[in-house]
């Protein structure tokens, strides 16, 4: 029986799999099933809406939007589905993924989109996971796992407070 996908892994172009290989990369290790698609809001913008109307009923509960320059595809995501949208600003640009940034933070009132740091695939994944650990038992114990395993990579007592 094939595992229901859970996270959609959405780029803007093929160039951005670059950075956004360490979302599935992250996703693979906490054992969160996902898709990875490729859709521009400005090249395909009806290939990005369909993605966004359809994804509840494919079963995905979480969405992952990577996009440089202007980077309106969480956005646009965000105003075609209820499920929460995090955004990936990524570099690119002359001005090295502030406007990426600037563009994906900036959301209307009641459209919103949870925003990670330039280029920060990694982090994407695991607010994901996070979210997904509210009604996901296996996924909590797998980021359990996963911090405890970042905090042994600081050494000494793991970075918690004695």
């Amino acid at each position: 029986m094939e595992e229901r996908v859970l996270v959609g892994v959405v780029m803007g172009s093929e160039k951005d799999l670059k950075v956004m290989k360490e979302c599935g990369q992250v996703l693979e290790r906490l054992g969160v099933p996902h898709e990875t698609s490729i859709a521009s809001t400005h090249r395909t913008p009806e290939r990005v809406a369909e993605y966004a109307r359809s994804a509840q009923e494919r079963g995905l509960q979480v969405i992952i939007a990577g996009a440089g320059k202007a980077a309106h595809l969480a956005g646009t995501i965000a105003s075609h589905t209820l499920l929460p949208v995090i955004g990936v600003p990524l570099t690119g640009s002359p001005l090295n993924g502030l406007d990426a940034l600037l563009s994906t933070v900036q959301m209307p009132g009641g459209i919103p989109v949870a925003t990670v740091d330039i280029d920060g695939a990694r982090n994407a994944a695991v607010l994901a996971a996070e979210i997904l650990a509210l009604s996901h038992p296996d996924v909590r114990e797998r980021l359990q796992a996963y911090r405890r395993e970042l905090g042994r990579t600081v050494g000494g007592n793991g970075g918690t407070p004695r």
